[in-house]
């Protein structure tokens, strides 16, 4: 651990716009990350009909991408350091814009694949660069918020992207149907991330570099300036502060992050276990696939949409509450809280699908109460996962590990994050197809519950510390 050498400047008043405006511009790679993993959700069906895949092979193809995210992941925070954070913005940029084209006109199944996989490795690298560029960007009493502005950002992306597919499917009668210029509608739904990863590029250009970075690099001036125009009031004395902490350090390596026996340090671990079990309760089930849960418990596909539009904006609204309270009640309680919510909501949807009688089709046959109580646990568990372990999580990765390993501990928590993601969406539809809705959501309830105890046992305060105290 690096001992905390930084001297502490009186503060100013911090820049709170110039602040918002950096980080929102960074976030906008979570605005992205979230629209690229949720857009294919009202095209699943349309695309297993277009491409006549089996049930595994069009749940790689739809969770193909999140693999292409974890070595953009692994990747990003050695691509970071080497070559500053802005860069990686917008290779990440270019990477979205290029695969929403490719993967809106492929040849068949596979390079579909290929260009989700390629996008993912775009989502990989702002999944990294996001919450460490917020996190280096942030006075320490408004990390927290700002570091959830990622969360934020990713559910609204999300959000977005459901709801152009819920229009694009009802203006065109059907995502598998043709719409404008006689192209189908499963097609533009994939090309609307076009204009998003443009914007993500051009703000990209306009935000400074991270000052830890330029310090690293011998750009101490430019990083003054910079913490000066945040914090208000004049930072020569902290720039040199981090200077002579970062000078105790080598450049950063993968090695760093092992320990005297070559295992990884217990803090990686700690981020490896909060990236993993933010996944395997299974909130992203519910985003890739939840309209076609709710068609297979008897909706139409039209109120499928809707409600899965319905669940972003609850999503939404939950991560505003976190992040109107996670830097007043701590991460930690509002972990806590989440893993409560999380399991007990779960466990009622595990109850619920596992007694409710099959259909011809083998689909749960819900009616009457059984369905409104699943419709709303459904929507609790976003609830109480959107308040706390969907923000809270990212906002830790960003600020746990010191800065000696932060950009490869990231690194690794993060590329783990999409691995636990691509086993958890990948194996749902024959999940689904073998087992049934109950045994599914049953696993994502012992999750939840795991990581109740993971957070009380093993899960220390961060709130109120400088990056250099990590």
């Amino acid at each position: 651990m690096t001992p905390d050498n930084t001297k502490q400047t009186p503060k100013g008043t911090a820049n709170i716009s110039f602040i918002i405006l950096i980080a929102g511009a960074a976030a906008l790679g979570g605005f992205l990350f979230g629209f690229d993993t949720a857009i294919v959700n009202g095209a699943v069906q349309a695309i297993q009909s277009e491409f006549q895949a089996s049930a595994l092979l069009i749940g790689f193809a739809i969770s193909g991408a999140l693999l292409g995210s974890a070595f953009g992941a692994f990747f990003a925070g050695g691509f970071a350091d080497k070559y500053g954070r802005i860069p990686v913005m917008l290779v990440a940029a270019v990477l979205f814009a290029v695969s929403a084209i490719g993967s809106a006109f492929p040849f068949g199944i596979y390079d579909f694949i290929a260009w989700r996989m390629l996008g993912g490795f775009g989502v990989g690298l702002a999944s990294v660069i996001a919450p460490a560029y917020i996190a280096e960007c942030s006075p320490a009493a408004l990390r927290g918020r700002l570091g959830s502005m990622q969360q934020l950002a990713i559910v609204t992306g999300i959000f977005i992207a459901l709801l152009c597919s819920f229009l694009i499917a009802r203006a065109a009668g059907s995502a598998e149907n043709p719409w404008l210029f006689g192209v189908t509608a499963w097609r533009w739904m994939l090309l609307s991330e076009v204009p998003p990863a443009l914007l993500y590029g051009l703000a990209a250009l306009y935000i400074p570099e991270s000052p830890r970075f330029l310090i690293a690099q011998g750009r101490d001036g430019e990083a003054v300036k910079i913490l000066s125009k945040i914090e208000g009031s004049d930072m020569t004395e902290r720039v040199e502060g981090i200077r002579a902490s970062m000078a105790m350090d080598h450049k950063p390596r993968f090695s760093d992050v092992l320990s005297r026996r070559n295992g990884l340090l217990p803090i990686v671990w700690i981020g490896i276990g909060l990236a993993a079990l933010q996944q395997f309760v299974g909130i992203n089930v519910i985003f890739y696939y939840s309209s076609v849960l709710w068609r297979s418990v008897g909706f139409s596909e039209g109120d499928s949409l809707l409600i899965t539009v319905i669940t972003g904006v609850i999503n939404i609204l939950t991560t505003l509450i976190a992040i109107a309270y996670v830097d007043k009640f701590g991460r930690k309680p509002l972990l806590i809280a989440g893993s409560i919510g999380m399991t007990i909501t779960l466990g009622t949807l595990a109850l619920i699908f596992g007694k409710a009688p099959l259909d011809a089709a083998g689909n749960p046959n819900l009616t009457g109460t059984e369905g409104i109580i699943a419709l709303l646990a459904a929507n609790l568990f976003v609830f109480a996962y959107g308040f706390s372990w969907g923000p809270v999580v990212w906002v830790m990765l960003g600020e746990m590990f010191n800065n000696k390993i932060r950009g490869v501990a990231l690194s690794v928590s993060a590329a783990v994050q999409w691995i636990a993601n691509f086993l958890i969406s990948t194996t749902f539809p024959p999940l689904l197809a073998v087992f049934g809705l109950g045994v599914a959501y049953g696993l994502y309830t012992i999750a939840a519950a795991i990581s109740f105890f993971f957070v009380i046992l093993l899960v220390k305060e961060t709130k109120g510390k400088t990056l250099e105290q990590m």
